[in-house]
């Protein structure tokens, strides 16, 4: 069973053999193990399945994200080096916003009064030059008792060469606080860069004692309710991990949700055999853009949370975890439409989310959402939506489009409504073309594959705008994060920084290096691989010296095999090279290569199945089961549509736009400018109609 709670809605997905059962429910913001719970009962009754057949949990949450974004986590404290009490707030004094004098920067999670130096110095290789002074150490007991702290953060200067005044001043504390939620930032984010990894610390410790009670809270609920089963989360960077893991870490879980999405593409593209995907997964609160190559998500080291400014870099708490690299933005079902100051309208960053949600869902919202659009434009048949669960209101979408964008620019519902609905697709379009260019790739020679709640209902609309050619939308599209789970792997990823010039490299100390983080993914991967096959991968982030950024290099390795060898030097050099060209189609001669750290990532296996090509025999369409009005993107204009139901349709079924195709949790817009077809795995392909085709059927 895979679990995934978003901003708006709660997505359940049970898998027996190959078949999914699947359940959808407004998220509970204040306890959102009532909607886990409401939705996992949900499915088992649809499935006819007991609760003690169920074999494993996996979860994913925006919880830590949003105690992040709005600042609601525990009490917390920073014990730090003394003299660097204030690296979090001075940060590292780049300006995202260059001529802005009023810049805006995120209030530190720690403040400043919380913020308690303490005596203790080493250098750069880890080499104690002031001893840890454990009187200063103890002298802050009764400050943290007083100010009511539940967690602290103890991040000292080079500690990710030597932890051990780190670990010492754990040990003091818990001596006397033993309900003391203490993170070491050379636990959690053991690189240089002392604020990047003292920011990770804090938002790991702020994070840590409402995720704590929050994860064994939900545990014991599934197991009360008969679900005793192991239950695992999602990561941020692709996999999943036990419960214990989740607990000492959870800042790793700030993008599980979305993680989950970008896993669900790449198998589609595994399955497909498509190189070359660009993943739209628009739910109720974002959308989330995300780039697969060869059946792979991009991945990064960094990730900003609770940007000032939500698409400048920079402007936001900075978290050195492993994450899939994806552009998100606030233009989901539930995004609030206005009007700016020069009367034009603009979708997001605000959500209604699930209280009170948009107008249409006559729960007290008032105003005009991108679903209150959808409904008043004929793509959501309200009577139908998440298969008649939720009954929508179409004259209160209509109501809040009129007073909140149409009446200003004297059009009606339907125009508003038309209005904020190209702007928010327009929104996407230029955040996948800027994600594309940053990137160095291309979009438009991409495959476009949407899921989500809302995304099948923009999907085509977007890829006209991006000029992409197909469009894939997998069966129980509306809850594709939550199927990502059950497509993950077990992995864990360990960071360490140790320099090392590569002409003089230590490979012993290396080969130290790699087995010591080696036996710490192990440990955590084992536990969850139930005797699965493991995989291996190395990376050794590297520059020229002098450079102030590194190039991340993949090594040739084998589990358990015999690491560095005499020839690493050569070996490493060569290889850094050759992808530093591929970066920037040169190198630099006569330079020293220099590298500054180690990753390690064990994980299962790849059990995607080979892919799966083959054709089908091109088939009319059933009657379709009725009608909409919908505008139609070729000429602007209302047309009446068909709309068929997606469980009737059989492969190599075929339809050509404009049409809606509608199943339980979402529904397909099939543009004028778009042909579908039904794939022999049941996914909905939808391919470019050649213009002189538009032009003949207009």
């Amino acid at each position: 069973m895979g679990v995934d709670i978003g901003g708006t809605f709660t997505d359940v997905a049970l898998e027996i053999g190959g078949a999914f059962h699947t359940a959808k429910t407004l998220t509970t913001p204040e306890a959102p193990e009532h909607g886990v719970l409401r939705g996992v009962h949900e499915v088992l009754q649809r499935a006819d399945v007991q609760p003690q057949a169920v074999t494993t949990v996996i979860y994913g949450t925006t919880l830590a994200t949003n105690l992040l974004i709005e600042q609601k986590g525990s009490a917390t404290a920073l014990i730090t080096t003394e003299g660097f009490r204030d690296v979090i707030e001075m940060r590292n004094e780049n300006r995202y916003e260059q001529y802005d004098l009023d810049i805006d920067l995120p209030t530190p999670l720690v403040p400043r009064r919380l913020r308690l130096p303490v005596r203790e110095r080493l250098n750069a290789r880890g080499e104690v030059l002031l001893p840890l002074a454990e009187a200063d150490v103890e002298a802050l007991i009764p400050r943290l008792r007083s100010e009511a702290v539940r967690s602290v953060a103890i991040g000292f200067l080079h500690s990710y060469m030597n932890a051990a005044h780190e670990e010492r001043a754990r040990d003091i504390l818990l001596a006397s606080l033993p309900d003391l939620e203490v993170t070491l930032s050379s636990a959690v984010s053991p690189e240089m860069r002392e604020y990047e990894r003292i920011s990770t610390a804090c938002a790991n410790a702020y994070v840590q004692p409402l995720m704590s009670r929050h994860l064994r809270g939900l545990q014991q609920q599934l197991a009360d309710a008969g679900l005793r089963c192991p239950l695992y989360l999602m990561l941020s960077g692709g996999g999943i991990t036990t419960l214990e893991t989740a607990v000492r870490f959870p800042v790793r879980l700030v993008e599980s949700g979305p993680a989950g999405g970008a896993i669900f593409a790449s198998h589609i593209a595994r399955q497909l055999g498509l190189d070359a995907v660009l993943s739209y997964d628009m739910g109720g609160t974002t959308a989330k853009i995300c780039l697969i190559d060869d059946g792979a998500p991009q991945t990064s080291r960094s990730f900003e949370v609770a940007r000032v400014y939500r698409f400048l870099q920079g402007s936001g708490i900075p978290l050195r975890i492993p994450v899939i690299r994806m552009v998100e933005i606030g233009a989901g079902g539930g995004s609030i439409a206005t009007l700016d100051a020069l009367r034009r309208v603009a979708v997001g960053p605000e959500s209604a989310g699930s209280e009170p949600g948009p107008a249409c869902y006559d729960r007290g919202g008032e105003h005009p959402t991108v679903t209150d659009a959808d409904v008043v434009l004929g793509r959501i048949d309200p009577q139908q939506f998440a298969g008649g669960r939720i009954v929508l209101n179409r004259d209160k979408a209509a109501d809040a489009l009129l007073s909140g964008v149409g009446e200003r620019l004297e059009l009606d519902a339907g125009g508003a409504a038309l209005g904020v609905s190209e702007m928010v697709d327009e929104n996407m379009a230029n955040a996948s073309r800027v994600h594309a260019i940053e990137s160095g790739r291309i979009v438009e020679n991409r495959t476009l594959i949407a899921f989500g709640g809302a995304a099948p209902l923009h999907a085509a609309r977007l890829a006209e705008k991006l000029n992409v050619r197909r469009v894939v939308i997998p069966p129980e599209a509306g809850v594709g994060s939550a199927i990502g789970f059950l497509r993950a792997p077990v992995s864990y990823e360990v960071t360490r920084s140790f320099y090392q010039r590569v002409a003089s490299l230590d490979i012993g100390g290396a080969n130290g290096l790699l087995d010591a983080m080696r036996a710490e993914a192990l440990a955590v991967v084992e536990a969850g691989a139930a005797s699965r096959p493991l995989g291996e991968t190395r990376t050794a982030f590297m520059r020229y010296v002098g450079q102030g950024h590194e190039v991340g290099v993949e090594l040739p390795v084998r589990i358990h095999t015999p690491r560095l060898g005499p020839d690493a030097p050569e070996v490493l050099l060569a290889a850094f090279e050759d992808e530093y060209r591929r970066l920037y189609e040169r190198s630099i001669p006569y330079l020293e290569v220099e590298i500054l750290t180690w990753v390690l990532l064990v994980s299962t296996a790849d059990e995607a199945p080979a892919p799966v090509v083959e054709t089908v025999q091109a088939a009319d369409a059933p009657p379709p089961s009725g009608q909409r009005r919908i505008v139609d993107t070729v000429t602007g204009e209302p047309v009446t549509a068909p709309v068929y139901q997606r469980r009737d349709l059989s492969p190599g079924a075929q339809i050509t736009g404009p049409a809606v195709i509608v199943e339980d949790d979402t529904s397909t817009v099939v543009s004028g400018r778009f042909h579908a077809q039904v794939h022999p795995l049941n996914y909905l392909v939808l391919e470019r109609l050649s213009p002189q085709d538009v032009v003949e059927r207009h």
